[in-house]
């Protein structure tokens, strides 16, 4: 039976959801992929941003041709209601470059995905601009992908930063295949003393996003059978 493919950006995103999966790499149009391979379910970890997303949705497809895919991982909040750890299942997703949007059947409110990591003033104004909830960067590409290949698409995020959570400069750390350079960012971190609390936030948030989001797909159903429709407008 087809997988559910589930596309997220960083290992660290679901790291209490991979300790089980039987690791596999395999190459696809000339690049090498890390799979990571249960009963019910193909994950990929392909990288920051809608390139990097964009290439792992199109390699999970052409390799395992999954049942559905499933954009998870990081989001900041745009709104004060979500907080840190809070689970995130958009019924919407729009894509900042040309406002196309995926509805997804069962979710609730909008996720917007933006090219950049969003600063507070660039999450409020999104927040105003679309009337979205949350900020990610990479589920519109995963949901192109599954429009152009007629597969069902759902996404599930958790916020990993609050509305006024001032993201330090993090763009200039990820590399063209949408890895983040940590050594570099530790230096850069540690020969700023006024990032040092920031930066302790940020880790211990993700920490915290990331138990809360393996364990949210932990008792996640991944029955082929039961996959949720999306429409694209």
């Amino acid at each position: 039976m087809p997988k559910i493919a589930i596309v997220a950006a960083l290992h660290r995103e679901l790291a209490g959801l991979l300790k089980n999966s039987r690791r596999v790499d395999r190459d696809y149009s000339g690049r090498k992929f890390t799979f990571y391979d249960s009963d019910d379910k193909i994950i990929i970890c392909g990288g920051i941003g809608l390139e990097a997303a964009r290439r792992a949705a199109e390699a999970v497809i052409a390799l395992y041709h999954p049942a559905q895919l499933h954009s998870v991982g990081f989001a900041g909040a745009l709104t004060e209601t979500l907080k840190v750890g809070d689970i995130f299942q958009p019924g919407i997703v729009l894509d900042a470059r040309d406002a196309s949007r995926t509805q997804i059947d069962g979710g609730e409110g909008t996720l917007i995905t933006f090219q950049t990591v969003a600063s507070a003033q660039q999450k409020k104004n999104l927040a105003q601009a679309y009337g979205a909830q949350a900020v990610d960067m990479e589920a519109a590409a995963v949901a192109a992908a599954a429009r152009a290949h007629n597969i069902p698409f759902t996404a599930t995020k958790v916020i990993s930063d609050g509305l006024h959570f001032e993201m330090p400069d993090m763009d200039r750390f990820i590399n063209t295949q949408g890895q983040f350079k940590t050594a570099p960012f530790a230096l850069y971190a540690a020969l700023r003393p006024w990032l040092w609390t920031r930066v302790a936030t940020l880790a211990s948030n993700s920490s915290k996003a990331s138990k809360s989001l393996s364990n949210h797909l932990k008792l996640r159903s991944y029955s082929a059978t039961n996959v949720v429709e999306a429409k694209t407008t």
